[in-house]
């Protein structure tokens, strides 16, 4: 890959639904995969892991692009102090969705920005409580079959289907829940003499 033009946007993250957010901004960017394990430290609180990917993949991507402005993004969902990742086929993801039934969910979304003038990333941690109505087994088996969400933390997409299982959303960033915090994200941007609208 080439390198980077000064005053290149670059996305670290393969997700299509941030993506989407990113497109809201109204701004020009790119977006790669970064290749970070995603795997939990011993003893790493929910907080700390979502806060670790989402700065360690804007990095990995900023080494390679140094002259870009750099946003790593990733989300842990939370239950209980129980780390749920993404959960990468139907069963878990069934198995997820049980331990989720009728409980408050806390989906960390890890936010990380790198760009030229900044002496230090700038990162932060939005959290957004969830809570599930209690589900049966043949609504989380529809959900399911209709919803490919083996690569979704927590396996809830609440963009799509994943809406119809809460009871409640509670937020101080909608976005956040998506997994990319636009408001914590447009404060780092204009920091990095980002223009918005």
């Amino acid at each position: 890959m080439a390198p980077a033009n000064p005053g290149l946007i670059i996305l670290a993250s393969s997700s299509p639904w941030r993506r989407q957010l990113m497109r809201q901004l109204q701004i020009k960017f790119e977006a790669t995969s970064p290749d970070v394990d995603e795997t939990a430290q011993p003893q790493e609180t929910p907080i700390a892991l979502a806060r670790r990917l989402a700065i360690t993949k804007a990095q990995s991507v900023a080494e390679m692009w140094p002259e870009a402005i750099v946003i790593g993004a990733d989300q842990v969902a939370d239950v209980n102090g129980i780390i749920l990742g993404k959960p990468g086929t139907r069963e878990n993801a069934k198995k997820q969705l049980r331990q989720q039934s009728g409980q408050s969910v806390l989906f960390h979304s890890g936010l990380c920005v790198c760009a030229p003038g900044f002496d230090e990333p700038l990162a932060t941690v939005e959290t957004v409580t969830t809570r599930f109505r209690e589900l049966s087994d043949a609504q989380i088996e529809r959900y399911v079959q209709a919803e490919d969400v083996t690569a979704t933390a927590g396996s809830i997409k609440s963009e799509g289907l994943g809406i119809t299982l809460v009871e409640a959303i509670e937020s101080s960033d909608p976005s956040a829940l998506v997994g990319l915090p636009l408001i914590a994200l447009r404060r780092f941007l204009e920091q990095a003499g980002v223009d918005l609208p």
